[in-house]
């Protein structure tokens, strides 16, 4: 164990890392339950998804951990699968099979840009003010997601037509009321959390849900109640796995030649996702505790292959994607959620196998899993969020020209609910600023790029 992941040397034990990989585990594991419910909207089986968010989730964060050894977990990404449902198959007409199609796709071009270090570059061109923006900033979209997750965060429609229509604008955001048991839940775990956390309780994240969740009992709100049967889930993976190699996948959605710009539209949209919501995970959590160091990262101009932890994370993120769409579900990514257990003191990728048993575990013991409420993970996200937070002590906030990109970056990833556009609002901000100074000679020409296709993206979907 220790001459494999080298524990000794990250500073971590085998107690430690278990602890941060049951952390990571029940903080992000939602998602077994959302995404099938996500996903099927669109004619997809639920058991199908179910497991094959399962596998997924276990082989990309077992890549993780035994080939890169670091402490994050994959899983289908929310946010991708809600564009998979809602834009693409609702929104553009495409079928459930073709989108995984066009996921598997995605997979193969990270692989591409992974392999040839376009994603190590990207890295290394992002400005030192902006790395530490991103990394304050994922520390405030995973506290807003905590927030939004038990509906301590509300959005009051201002009258009864927008509200049919569905529209941000036209809602006024505020606290709850706190008149519900779901947030009484929340609020006890909120207090676990700052309590074990200042008095520095080993394995005090895990041990606040484990409490948070028997508290829930009694209120009712830790049930057995999204019980699903085991038999009936296998019985519909085969209808899932491997479907975008049917001719209702790749056969149909390439049959139509007028159809292929939105095709590629699509595909490209996924990518810019799914590559800067990895990225801004890895800048904002690895940097802050030394899980990619910058040495780490600098060993990569001379070296060959996969030379480094960075490369190989990048890599066995790149795989995932397409060994998900292959199974039958949407993009995989790294969870956000990795900074729970990377916090709990997770530093190696003993974390992640833990994590990936935990997947293979849960295929048995849904409904256990699933009794564990969104409102005793949700005061652990918060906290988390905050220590995250800590970042944006770097940025030099008294100099404009640092304190615009940093905010947009940091802020609009929060507000926006996306990782990807908060970096989006950062390096577009960052350009704007340089021009204004006349030192637009010192922006990388990747950042150049980078921004360029964001501004694409954006002009794309408002097309779409």
């Amino acid at each position: 164990m220790e001459k494999f992941f080298h524990l000794k040397e990250n500073g971590t034990t085998v107690s430690t890392e278990v602890m941060a990989g049951l952390t990571t585990f029940f903080a992000m594991s939602y998602i077994i339950v959302v995404n099938p419910q996500i996903l099927s909207q669109t004619g997809m089986p639920w058991g199908g998804v179910f497991l094959a968010t399962i596998i997924a989730a276990i082989i990309g964060t077992l890549v993780m951990g035994l080939f890169a050894n670091v402490p994050y977990a994959q899983a289908p990404g929310m946010g991708l699968n809600a564009f998979f449902t809602y834009t693409v198959c609702f929104g553009l007409g495409f079928t459930w099979q073709e989108t995984l199609a066009m996921v598997f796709l995605c997979g193969l071009i990270n692989i591409l840009i992974t392999v040839t270090k376009i994603r190590k570059m990207i890295i290394k061109a992002i400005p030192e003010p902006l790395q530490q923006a991103i990394g304050g900033g994922i520390g405030l979209f995973v506290a807003y997601v905590g927030l939004l997750n038990v509906g301590f965060i509300t959005f009051t429609p201002k009258d009864t037509k927008a509200a049919g229509q569905g529209l941000a604008t036209a809602a006024t955001p505020g606290m709850a009321t706190l008149n519900n048991p779901t947030l009484w839940l929340f609020l006890i775990g909120l207090l676990l959390a700052i309590v074990f956390t200042i008095l520095k309780v080993k394995g005090g994240l895990l041990l606040t849900i484990v409490i948070t969740a028997l508290i829930g009992i009694p209120m009712g709100l830790t049930t057995m109640s999204n019980s699903v049967s085991l038999g009936e889930t296998f019985s519909q993976l085969p209808q899932t796995f491997g479907a975008l190699f049917t001719g209702q996948g790749f056969g149909s959605l390439f049959s139509d030649p007028a159809k292929l710009p939105l095709v590629l539209v699509t595909i490209f949209a996924f990518s810019m996702s799914d590559t800067f919501d990895t990225l801004g995970t890895f800048i904002g959590t690895g940097r802050r505790t030394g899980i990619f160091s910058q040495q780490d990262e600098e060993s990569l101009e001379n070296g060959h292959g996969f030379s480094s932890k960075m490369d190989k994370a990048l890599f066995a993120d790149s795989i995932a994607t397409s060994i998900g769409a292959i199974c039958g579900t949407s993009n995989t990514t790294t969870y956000v959620e990795s900074s729970a257990g990377i916090a709990a003191g997770g530093r190696t990728g003993l974390t992640s196998v833990v994590v990936a048993c935990c997947f293979a575990l849960s295929a048995f013991f849904a409904p256990v899993i699933s009794a564990v409420p969104s409102a005793a993970t949700a005061g652990v996200l918060v906290i988390v969020g905050c220590l995250m937070a800590a970042s944006l002590k770097e940025v030099k906030w008294d100099d404009i020209t640092e304190a615009i990109p940093a905010f947009f970056a940091a802020v609009f990833m929060a507000l926006s609910y996306s990782i990807s556009y908060g970096i989006a609002g950062g390096f577009i901000t960052y350009c704007i600023v340089k021009v204004c100074k006349k030192k637009a000679n010192e922006v990388h020409p990747i950042v150049w790029i980078v921004s360029a296709l964001f501004i694409l993206d954006f002009i794309c979907m408002a097309i779409l």
